[in-house]
């Protein structure tokens, strides 16, 4: 399926970007359409969602440096250029990172919008374009106003030579979140009935983002949440949602274990048990293990597996194939590398390249709760295990989690999976209380925790809701804005600064808004608190 993708994504690549810089495109090459000519083609609106998606890769590049490297997880190496000070919570607005990442954001919405404002012209059969462009342009913007909080929301292609920006001023944070859920809705409705591939937007993805999205804004909308999350966890198997979970009778054993009571038969120890789960679980971002089972814990090492990455947990993610090449794309590549490039990785500090760059290294704090006795199935799928050494304070302890090696990868980026549902719905439920005994809720939380190897829970707290989160998604680039949503970023992340001797107030929840943008428009953009 990847390189399907991959191979429609070659096919085009003149043409799928020319909507982002006009002023870039070789117009003597002969195989580049003009966007009129692209929309007379029979599959003119499909290149052109190829071309959203192609774009969107650029986006994880370096998002784990403005998200996770900001959380209570991760740590850099303080011998790395500006990493430290993004950990430290010391970013300037001029930081290149900071504006990339906005602006790869703008360069999707912009090949959205290219589709949106020519909706009336697709065909019947490439309407579903249109429903993907909706559902790309939504979570664009939910990147962006997470990030940097007030920004603007854009609704068309706009026209730099007409200053159409200036119609577009930074926006209140609530408003910004009530565009987003009005466009991921209009998304359900094209994608309605749509066959499923996850590697495009779909139907599913759309309902569970826009609840997302309600828990998100500055005042949750639990109810409507908890409705849109019901429709899909209740009906999972008309979506093809579920869990990768081993039942124990299902269970590899991998060493004879003998019975005390009869020498003949098998036992299957708790251990073993919890190396079956420890497979299933790297399996859900494409991982597999290689042979090895020493004293009670499978010691192989993890690898990338295609075949794997196509799931049923998996709700949405972004391909990436893995092609020798001296050119691959980072955050920041030109356009001319965009389309040109064999290989795209969604990130190298969150893969094997981050050791070497000091980046993705789990902090003290982070390895209390996840080590080899608390989390006996998620540590040796999250966690590098050669490099765990807790009796040594200063002990680098890196991610396992995106096993690709070297500067090009094909771990895809999976941007919602169905464990994160789980946990939403059971978020929903609880709304705004400190606790539940709900029966919806506790099964959801509890067939996370089992797939985890973890005994149930017959009453759901908020902490052990965030606490389940933090542990189940940690690289994923979800706990800032966890803390966030659950309104828990200030009092954690201040006493996490003060132990580390860090920098962190309450305006650093979110980045400064780029520079480089408020220089493109003078006096227009208002710089964020506390930068």
């Amino acid at each position: 399926m990847k390189n399907r993708y991959k191979n429609i994504i070659v096919c085009f690549s003149f043409v799928a970007l020319f909507a982002s810089c006009e002023e870039e495109l070789d117009l003597s090459n002969p195989t580049a359409l003009s966007i009129e000519e692209l929309l007379q083609t029979d599959n003119g609106f499909e290149l052109l969602a190829n071309g959203v998606l192609d774009a969107y890769q650029k986006v994880p590049a370096n998002e784990f440096l403005l998200t996770e490297l900001r959380s209570d997880n991760v740590r850099a190496n303080s011998e790395n250029g500006n990493f430290p000070a993004i950990n430290a919570y010391n970013v300037d607005p001029n930081n290149g990172d900071v504006a990339t990442y906005y602006s790869n954001n703008m360069a999707t919405i912009k090949h959205a919008n290219t589709i949106i404002d020519n909706r009336f012209l697709a065909p019947e059969n490439q309407q579903y374009t249109v429903g993907e462009a909706y559902f790309m342009r939504a979570l664009c913007h939910f990147n962006l106003v997470r990030a940097y909080q007030n920004i603007p929301y854009i609704d068309k292609v706009l026209d730099i030579t007409k200053d159409e920006a200036l119609e577009y001023p930074q926006l209140p944070e609530a408003n910004v979140y009530e565009k987003i859920i009005a466009d991921f809705k209009t998304s359900i409705a094209y994608l309605n009935g749509v066959d499923q591939n996850r590697y495009r937007p779909s139907e599913g993805a759309a309902i569970c983002l826009a609840a997302k999205a309600y828990l998100s804004q500055p005042s949750p909308n639990y109810s409507e949440a908890e409705l849109l999350l019901a429709s899909v966890v209740e009906n999972n198997g008309a979506y093809n949602y579920d869990l990768i979970y081993t039942e124990r009778s299902n269970a590899e054993q991998f060493e004879f274990n003998a019975d005390p009571l009869d020498n003949s038969v098998d036992l299957l120890t708790d251990a073993e048990y919890y190396a079956n789960l420890v497979i299933d679980y790297g399996h859900v971002l494409g991982n597999a293990i290689s042979d090895g089972y020493t004293d009670g814990v499978l010691d192989g090492s993890w690898s990338n597996s295609p075949a794997l990455e196509i799931n049923d947990e998996v709700v949405f993610s972004i391909a990436y194939d893995l092609v020798s090449s001296d050119n691959y794309v980072t955050s920041d590549s030109g356009l001319n590398d965009q389309v040109e490039t064999d290989s795209e990785s969604h990130s190298f500090a969150m893969t094997l390249q981050g050791p070497s760059n000091g980046i993705n290294i789990a902090t003290l704090d982070f390895l209390e709760v996840m080590n080899p006795e608390l989390q006996p199935v998620r540590f040796y799928a999250s966690i590098d295990a050669l490099s765990y050494n807790p009796t040594v304070e200063t002990n680098d302890t890196f991610n396992a989690k995106f096993p690709t090696e070297g500067e090009i990868g094909d771990n895809d980026w999976v941007v919602l999976r169905y464990a994160d549902v789980l946990l939403l719905y059971a978020e929903a439920i609880l709304g705004g209380d400190d606790s539940t005994t709900d029966s919806r809720a506790i099964d959801a939380f509890n067939q996370v925790r089992l797939r985890a190897g973890l005994e149930e829970v017959a009453n759901l707290t908020k902490q052990q809701l965030l606490d389940e989160r933090r542990v189940e998604f940690v690289y994923e680039n979800q706990r800032l804005y966890d803390l966030i949503r659950f309104g828990e970023a200030d009092d954690v992340l201040t006493r996490f600064s003060q132990q580390n001797s860090l920098f962190y107030t309450n305006e650093k929840k979110y980045l400064p808004f780029p520079q480089r943008e408020m220089d493109n428009l003078p006096n227009f953009y208002t710089q964020n608190s506390g930068y």
